[in-house]
């Protein structure tokens, strides 16, 4: 099966094409045959990986890098109202198209998965990409994250069945229309855009209400946010819902969790048949991730056995929870967290693998309005490990907002009792837990901004 490419696809410009979910949506199209041109503010291993592609990425914003015979030009919301190359498109009248109606239209005369939630869309994308994959029927997928490698967020395939995260945070989920909808926890976040749980449930009733008739809700039954959506849209006709968790009036019940070092085995209940298989990245939070998207694949008629067994071979996304390398005898993952719950399940996940090992953590906090509102209960969840050191505010598409500032993270995490180091020069962070560091710890760097890159510096100043 090949969709078709929609016209006004032809020849799209990406303003910010190496961005997470751009990259994935403009490599979907270059696969299809696509003239895929875009810019990013700087190189990247994914720019390359689309350059490989055939697409054309310039790096910095000018309005001379939009061909004037682009069909469409491409943002997020991210995208700032100055930048140069949306103000070119409308001196050309260039039709501007937001990522999700890109994606949207991707997804056209196929069999679409729509994973929802506050936390854990792309490990639950990713574990739905590698089993449905593993079990020949080749899907297409865009996700948060890369699997094993630059590019590797996104995949046209031959089957029928599309996979794609769906965001919440700027209602952009309210684009799609799929067969399944996974909603894994709601929360409240993204503090610019909602300002209140009850907009957090109504954004989420209207991402229910776009499932086709005939369609499924998979819902977490034991997450206070996901079951009051569950209650809200209850007698929605034509959706059949299916729960899941650990508690016994779960439709999918999960009955067992065992910890194995940085794997976890499971055994759940489906269908009145008993399963048990690993997934290979440690804590209950992805067991449970695993078991939505065993829900999701047998919704669509994938048998429960298989891709029980399928979901084994899902081996981590980058940045979640991935082991970056070993020096010196101390271990450094990548961690994405950056919400106090992610935070806690991430941290009590690694307690669980580390055993009497230390556990040491560089945390940069994401964005101010998430810091002004959820700061204290970030510093908190610092309190789990056995000590910190604690970044600048990554502001990513923010302004500061006057008194925000990683101290209020800081200040709560002394009274919660936590060691806490405060730097502001990322550079000497290396330094800093070369000289904490000892034979047998764990280091995660924490954060969904550049902390990413602090992994092989550690790494290095440990070797040395």
């Amino acid at each position: 099966m090949k969709p078709g490419l929609p016209t006004a696809m032809e020849r799209p410009h990406f303003i910010g094409i190496g961005g997470a979910g751009m990259s994935g949506i403009a490599k979907i199209l270059a696969q299809r045959g696509a003239k895929v041109a875009g810019s990013d503010s700087r190189d990247s291993e994914t720019a390359q990986a689309l350059r490989a592609h055939g697409a054309t990425v310039h790096i910095g914003h000018a309005a001379g890098h939009l061909a004037a015979d682009s069909t469409c030009v491409v943002v997020s919301s991210a995208i700032r109202a100055d930048n140069p190359e949306l103000a070119r498109a409308a001196e050309l009248g260039i039709p501007v198209v937001h990522r999700s109606d890109a994606l949207a239209s991707l997804m056209e005369g196929l069999r679409p998965i729509a994973v929802a939630g506050t936390h854990g869309k792309t490990t639950t994308t990713s574990m739905l990409a590698v089993s449905l994959s593993a079990l020949g029927l080749d899907p297409s997928y865009a996700i948060g994250g890369d699997l094993d490698a630059p590019g590797s967020n996104a995949h046209h395939g031959e089957g029928d069945i599309f996979v794609a995260e769906a965001d919440e945070s700027d209602r952009s989920f309210h684009k799609y229309t799929p067969q399944v909808a996974i909603i894994l926890n709601a929360e409240l976040d993204h503090h610019a855009n909602y300002a209140s749980m009850d907009e957090i449930y109504e954004s989420f009733e209207t991402f229910v209400g776009k499932v086709v008739p005939g369609g499924t809700l998979v819902v977490a039954h034991g997450q206070e946010g996901a079951a009051e959506i569950a209650r809200r849209v209850a007698g929605q006709e034509g959706l059949t819902v299916v729960t899941y968790g650990e508690e016994p009036e779960a439709d999918v019940r999960i009955t067992k969790i065992t910890p194995r070092g940085l794997t976890s085995e499971v055994t759940v209940v489906i269908d009145g048949r008993m399963l048990t298989f690993t997934v290979s990245v440690p804590g209950r939070h992805y067991a449970h991730n695993a078991v939505a998207a065993l829900a999701a694949g047998v919704a669509l008629g994938i048998p429960a056995h298989n891709l029980a067994s399928a979901l084994g071979k899902y081996t981590g996304v980058k940045r979640r929870l991935q082991l970056k390398g070993e020096a010196a005898g101390v271990q450094v993952i990548d961690s994405y967290a950056h919400h106090p719950t992610e935070m806690n399940a991430d941290l009590e996940a690694i307690r669980g693998a580390a055993g009497d090992s230390r556990i040491l953590v560089v945390f940069q906090p994401h964005l101010f309005s998430r810091t002004q509102e959820l700061g204290k209960e970030m510093g908190q969840a610092l309190a789990l490990a056995d000590a910190s050191v604690v970044l600048d505010i990554y502001p990513a598409r923010e302004d500061p907002i006057p008194g925000v500032t990683s101290e209020i993270i800081i200040a709560a995490a002394r009274a919660a009792g936590a060691d806490v180091t405060a730097e502001r020069s990322k550079g000497a962070v290396a330094d800093v837990i070369a000289g904490m560091a000892k034979p047998g710890d764990l280091v995660l760097t924490m954060g969904a901004g550049d902390v990413t890159d602090l992994g092989p510096q550690i790494l290095a100043r440990l070797s040395n």
